[in-house]
């Protein structure tokens, strides 16, 4: 059954409401953040039906939230936010995503674009070669059983014992890069294999490495907390948990198909299987996704020691002295046990975040102490060719949207329809003549990523600040750019 616009409620110019009374299955309503524009664009595919769907699943504590970057995923939209009261609601592995703690790493430098215009070309082939990349990819660590246990209980801070991380790394990632009640006895052997040499690498499809010139400052308190300073430049990293997260989430989509009748769920889409996260089945999961998502953040913590040692190897004694420091790790596709105050009571709920990235408002003392005063940073790339953003999120976000925003973009071709229509050859050279160096291991690929892809991430950006979601910081421009 589709749904027109007409059916749709007009909140604000940046809000939407489907109510319950839409269809008789839905148990609660779903908020979508987005312009007209967008949200016209979404009914083209299934996005707002995979939303409406979700909205029948038991025990949620609220709406179901979409952000502008909106588009079809596997049963729940990707870019889709749902908070399930804590223990009694359900956990569903598509409502969080295949590739669990994919996530964005945004690391600031005082390096001026000027000082290193004749070494880019150099710096980008270094990074190509020391950040292993594309599909099955395996890095330089190959890890016993023992060793790979230990990175899925500790995250980032078994980086930090392998001297591959600072404190200030640690306290400036999203948990301090660490899920507690990770129990990697809960993954399987399949995960295991899969995740035993790929720490370290980038993988493949939309997942890049880039280096960024920071090109106009919005807000220069919080910019300066950040160490983001006009002309100079910064270093994103998007990437997971590789093969072992994609695992995870394929092997308790199968074992919740094959339980769910047992717990007399009615689901209007098989890709939706949930469990009780009380249930024997959901707390397994819940231990198998906190050990891939702390997999994926000492894959990005390892990526990003690699990185500035390649910085120092191809600059240093050749630009004056400089440093680099980790502005922020921010996660999406997760489930996160949190206290949000819905119907002006609080509750304790996991939110499950799929293509969306918490956004809590000041004051909030998970955040790093120097943080606290500006909101969490939030961190939204483009799509090569375009602008990627830093902003901070707000006290609206935690009243209407679970503390979350957008991550990204948003497709609006999928990778089969990019390939069909743009020739990966011909989007290198149009991007190299704007000034920006691609290094990819396949033209294909290439094409799968490119802008025309995607929606326009700033008329994203506009609509979750439209919103009150999030406020900007900075933008940035790619310099160079590195994909599997």
């Amino acid at each position: 059954m589709s749904i027109s616009l007409r059916e749709i409620n007009k909140i604000t110019d940046y809000e939407w409401e489907i109510p319950v009374s839409h269809r008789r299955d839905m148990r609660v309503s779903v908020k979508i953040f987005a312009t007209r524009k967008i949200l016209e664009e979404a009914l083209e595919d299934l996005s707002i039906e995979q939303a409406i769907n979700s909205a029948t699943l038991p025990g949620w504590a609220g709406p179901i939230v979409v952000m502008p970057d909106l588009h079809q995923g596997y049963g729940f939209p990707i870019g889709g936010v749902g908070a399930a009261l804590y223990p009694s609601g359900v956990i569903s592995p598509g409502a969080i995503g295949y590739d669990i703690n994919c996530g964005v790493r945004l690391m600031s430098t005082n390096i001026i674009l000027d000082d290193v215009s004749t070494l880019l070309d150099g710096l980008a082939y270094e990074l190509d070669q020391a950040c292993p990349s594309g599909v099955g990819t395996s890095g330089g660590i190959h890890l016993s059983n023992a060793e790979l246990d230990a990175v899925c209980r500790q995250g980032s801070r078994w980086a930090l014992k392998k001297g591959m991380a600072t404190e200030q790394d640690i306290r400036r990632t999203e948990d301090e890069g660490c899920l507690e009640g990770a129990d990697p006895t809960s993954i399987s052997n399949r995960a295991r294999e899969r995740g035993r040499t790929q720490l370290g690498t980038l993988g493949s499809g939309n997942h890049f490495l880039e280096i960024d010139q920071v090109e106009q400052i919005f807000d220069p308190e919080a910019a300066q907390a950040m160490g983001l300073w006009e002309g100079c430049l910064a270093v994103m990293l998007h990437c997971g948990s590789r093969g072992l997260g994609h695992q995870v989430c394929t092997d308790y989509v199968q074992t919740f198909q094959r339980v769910s009748q047992k717990f007399g769920i009615t689901l209007p889409d098989r890709e939706l299987v949930c469990a009780p996260l009380d249930s024997n089945e959901g707390q397994s999961y819940l231990a198998a996704m906190r050990s891939a998502a702390n997999y994926a953040f000492c894959n990005r913590q390892i990526l990003a020691h690699t990185i500035r040692s390649v910085f120092d190897r191809v600059l240093v004694g050749k630009i004056p002295p400089f440093q680099i420091q980790q502005v922020y790790d921010i996660t999406h596709n997760m489930g996160k046990i949190e206290t949000h105050t819905i119907d002006g009571r609080k509750v304790k709920v996991c939110v499950h975040r799929k293509g969306a990235t918490r956004s809590f408002g000041p004051d909030n003392p998970i955040l790093p102490p120097e943080y606290q005063k500006f909101g969490q940073p939030v961190l939204v790339p483009g799509s090569m060719g375009t602008q990627s953003w830093v902003m901070v999120g707000t006290e609206r976000s935690m009243e209407v949207a679970y503390g979350s925003c957008c991550h990204g973009a948003g497709r609006v071709l999928s990778r089969s329809q990019a390939k069909r229509t743009i020739r990966g050859e011909r989007l290198k050279s149009a991007l190299e003549s704007e000034g920006i160096l691609i290094r990819s291991g396949s033209m294909p690929g290439l094409a799968e990523e490119a802008p025309q892809a995607y929606k326009d991430v700033n008329q994203v950006v506009d609509a979750v600040t439209g919103a009150g979601l999030a406020r900007k910081v900075a933008s940035l421009r790619p310099v160079v750019v590195i994909k599997g």
